[in-house]
């Protein structure tokens, strides 16, 4: 049965749990990262454990991924997302692939800070999957077999600086800043047998109470078989890496149609990215200081719950 496990702090000290209702089974101690852990621990292994447990509210929850760890992203992987960005899922072929630094890697509930030279902040809830063993060859990954390469999920938010990201065309810089990656609270380690719920999630985020995306994994349109399939041709991968699969649509920003893209690629440059920030500065739905996120991903049945994630923005001082 699927697991969450956290990783905490107590009175100076670093350790994982299981969560236990209300209450924590610790199961090791140490600053051992997210892929010693995953070698160390299998999920049967995780529930056979007996151990004393501790109060939840007396610990701090941190980040379940580890910095030490690489950060894949996918772009633009559900099929309405595709759509609203002038992309037809039905002839996509490959995954939009780029990197997000550790460094932005903080808790689930920290304060999501606003940088100054940043006009244009947006949020995307996402799934994330973590590599359960070591990839360094090109493999195919079936649905039969999934298992063996994902160890469990964790929900994150990709927030970022459109106005970095998009004119620049810097995703890793634009989707980098310090705390722009919430991961957590839980990893929900999963066996073999519940793969199928990666295709049975439901993801959705609010904003100060406003429902802002809403979408099924079911909708994903590069699942995570054919994701690993892919990057497993590409580079290594190793335990305890995280791959964040997307967002859904109902972000902040807003992109033209394919047809006004042409046009305004007739543009000069310059005009061309006026044009950009000045369509981007009439979107309301971007964040501001004192607004809060609230993401939450859950199964259909209920059996899978990745907990919730509250974060305040705030600006920089």
């Amino acid at each position: 049965m699927a697991l969450a496990v956290v990783r905490f702090e107590s009175e100076g000290r670093i350790g994982w749990a299981a969560v236990r209702g209300d209450r924590l089974q610790p199961l090791c101690n140490g600053r051992i990262s997210t892929g010693e852990f995953i070698r160390s621990f299998s999920a049967n292994q995780l529930q056979s454990r007996q151990e004393q447990t501790v109060p939840l509210a007396g610990v701090t929850i941190l980040s379940p991924v580890t910095r030490d760890q690489q950060f894949i992203c996918l772009g633009a992987n559900y099929r309405q997302h595709m759509i609203e960005s002038g992309i037809d899922p039905d002839v996509k072929r490959f995954n939009m692939v780029f990197t997000k630094s550790p460094g932005s890697i903080v808790p689930f509930d920290s304060q999501l800070i606003k940088p100054r030279c940043v006009r244009f902040l947006d949020y995307e809830i996402e799934l994330g999957l973590v590599i359960k063993k070591a990839i360094t060859h090109g493999i195919t990954v079936t649905e039969e077999n999934l298992g063996d390469y994902v160890a469990g999920i964790v929900m994150l938010n990709d927030y970022s600086a459109r106005d970095i990201q998009i004119p620049q065309g810097q995703f890793y810089k634009g989707k980098s800043f310090r705390t722009f990656a919430p991961i957590g609270p839980y990893l929900c380690m999963l066996e073999t047998n519940e793969m199928h719920y990666l295709r049975e999630l439901q993801l959705t985020l609010m904003v100060n109470g406003e429902v802002r995306q809403k979408d099924s994994t079911a909708n994903l349109v590069f699942g995570p078989a054919e994701t690993l399939t892919e990057l497993s041709g590409v580079h290594d991968l190793a335990p305890g890496d995280l791959i964040a699969t997307g967002t859904p649509s109902g972000c902040a920003l807003t992109v033209p149609t394919p047809v006004k893209q042409r046009l305004v690629g007739l543009l000069p440059e310059k005009k061309k990215w006026e044009l950009f920030l000045k369509i981007q500065a009439g979107r309301t739905q971007y964040l501001k200081p004192g607004d809060v996120v609230e993401s939450r991903i859950r199964s259909t049945d209920n059996r899978i719950d990745l907990g919730v994630q509250r974060n305040l923005v705030v600006e920089e001082v």
